[in-house]
């Protein structure tokens, strides 16, 4: 027996990776047909997922049958490392992919219909579960017939279920009553079987069979150049936009996330084959070789490297997500999500790199509270801007809002056309009204995209973060600072949990966009905080309620001082 050689749909793939983070059991290292399941109906927009809601499956109803079904709090392996060892049900399932669906010469390319077919129709508690719910393979098996074809010379070789030939049947592994036979619904009557289906086009036997509805085979190797030429620009471009945030920004995260896009897209052009990409290939002849527009010799500066590369990688991903719709909607679909995240990407990139600059020489930020006067709260402002500090941050959540704005427009009045920034804590309605020179928001107050949406795009918006998941998160949001705690315990604000140092140390490790440690902070264990990488601090009680708030401050600056900036964190780099 010809051994199947599968692969899957970029939709399916996925499917199959979510799957590894359920199990069953503790401990348990193999693939389940019930991890499978949610797996797919976790790619909600993948047909088999539409087919599961249709039938009124959802999440719910597979925990409330499975209740024992727990997530792995293990991360998703890569996308290139091989699958775990599948259970018995699930190679089953496979077993009767193949036994259903004559993949001829060519490697089987399961879509998440496919995967679907094989729980569908699966001798075991999955299976019946399935059918019990309205789940009929023999539809689902239409449906593959119909969309992606037959690979058959005529209709009249196309078997039913129920009398596919024998020797066209996988055996070994197979579950009872599978060979030979498709279960149908338990409630469907035995002898129901799959009709014929008119076989696809086999007029260019060197490719796969297309779809009824396909192009005709000229026209589909024309839009093979097409794909393969689309393809070759996004891997280019994002290789560029990689190296930028890699060795300009020295970014680990961003880097990161560009290289999971890069080998994501990289999955994606599995589905075109090799053979078929360099055959369409023609270089030489490509009449838009020689055609450049002005901007194509040159780059006037680094962002604008960096803007024409993201362009280039948005087009040619339209591209491919167009003309893939002839061949793969699955494909299709994944390639349009990847477009839209480089779109974020995008402005993540270069919103970091704006915050850099403007946050370059950002220190040393004290919070202070509005004080029992607006003549009081004038004092310490006057002092702590003398004294040079970067950042003051008013934050008081005791006053009214008149009140408040009010003592809000003291300190701009005092720190207008110096060097020290003024930033406003929660509210970016008044922010704005003050004219501050940004907001602050925690994980309670309003997301990066209202605040921003409030106080535009000149203006500083910042995000508390206590754990280096909401970090990696506000970078994607795109804020253009964080503060990391907290540190320690504070008199002025009570945790639960403290992060501590070793937060510090994950954001100083990955995370570039600016980061200051907050919570507890001292003259006494600044050095502690400066040892994990951080070299930016926010300080409150530590400095506001000193006996000499300008005095404590400038002893701040110099131990800050005392300590260089790495390349690492040089907005210059």
């Amino acid at each position: 027996m010809r051994q199947t050689r599968r692969e899957f749909t970029p939709g399916a793939l996925r499917a199959l990776i979510t799957a590894t983070t359920w199990r069953l059991e503790e401990g348990e290292d193999c693939l389940r047909a019930e991890a499978v399941l949610l797996g797919l109906l976790e790619e909600r927009e993948c047909r088999a997922a539409i087919a599961l809601r249709e039938c009124g499956i959802d999440e719910g109803q597979l925990l409330a049958a499975w209740p024992e079904l727990h997530r792995s709090p293990a991360p998703p392996p890569a996308y290139e490392a091989p699958l775990p060892p599948l259970h018995p049900d699930l190679q089953a399932g496979f077993a009767t992919i193949d036994a259903l669906v004559d993949w001829g010469d060519w490697p089987a390319i399961l879509s998440t219909e496919h995967l679907l077919l094989g729980l569908a129709a699966g001798d075991h508690a999955v299976g019946a579960w399935l059918r019990d719910h309205g789940v009929n393979p023999a539809d689902i098996l239409r449906q593959i017939h119909a969309r992606y074809g037959v690979d058959r010379e005529t209709a009249s070789d196309v078997p039913a279920a129920g009398n596919k030939p024998r020797d066209a049947i996988p055996r070994e592994g197979l579950p009872d009553g599978t060979v030979g036979a498709l279960p149908g619904r338990s409630n469907a009557a035995p002898s129901e079987s799959l009709p014929d289906v008119p076989a696809a086009s086999a007029a260019n036997p060197a490719s796969p069979p297309l779809p009824p509805d396909q192009p005709s085979p000229d026209l589909s190797f024309r839009a093979m150049r097409v794909l393969d030429a689309s393809a070759n620009r996004a891997m280019e471009g994002l290789r560029v936009l990689e190296d930028y945030v890699r060795f300009v920004l020295d970014d680990p995260f961003l880097t990161g996330e560009l290289k999971r896009a890069r080998h994501e897209l990289a999955t994606c052009l599995k589905f075109l084959d090799m053979d078929l990409r360099l055959a369409a290939r023609e270089t030489q002849a490509d009449v838009g070789t020689a055609i450049k527009g002005p901007p194509e010799g040159s780059r006037r500066d680094l962002p604008q490297l960096l803007d024409a590369n993201f362009s280039r990688v948005g087009e040619a991903l339209r591209s491919l997500e167009e003309f893939a719709k002839w061949t793969a909607a699955d494909l299709s679909a994944a390639l349009e999500r990847l477009r839209y995240r480089l779109y974020t990407l995008h402005r993540v990139v270069r919103r970091s790199q704006w915050a850099r600059e403007r946050l370059a020489n950002a220190r040393l930020y004290v919070l202070v509270d509005a004080g029992a006067s607006e003549q009081q709260l004038l004092a310490l402002c006057e002092s702590l801007v003398q004294a040079g500090v970067h950042v003051i941050q008013l934050r008081d959540k005791r006053l009214d809002d008149r009140t408040l704005i009010q003592r809000a427009r003291a300190v701009r009045r005092v720190t207008r056309g110096t060097d020290t920034l003024f930033i406003m804590n929660d509210r970016p309605d008044l922010a704005v009204l003050s004219e501050a020179d940004g907001v602050h928001v925690g994980q309670e107050e309003l997301p990066v995209k209202d605040a921003r949406t409030v106080v535009g795009a000149d203006r500083l918006v910042g995000v508390s973060t206590h754990n280096i998941e909401q970090a990696r998160q506000a970078v994607l949001d795109g804020a253009d600072y964080i503060g990391c705690g907290p540190t320690f315990p504070s008199p002025t604000k009570r945790f639960e949990d403290f992060p501590g140092p070793a937060f510090l140390r994950q954001v100083a490790a990955e995370i570039r966009l600016p980061a200051f440690a907050i919570g507890g902070i001292s003259e006494g264990n600044l050095g502690m905080v400066l040892e994990t990488g951080i070299q930016r601090v926010a300080v409150s009680s530590g400095i506001a309620q000193a006996d000499d708030p300008a005095a404590a401050a400038e002893r701040f600056l110099q131990l800050l001082s005392q300590v260089p900036d790495t390349p690492a964190h040089d907005a210059s780099c």
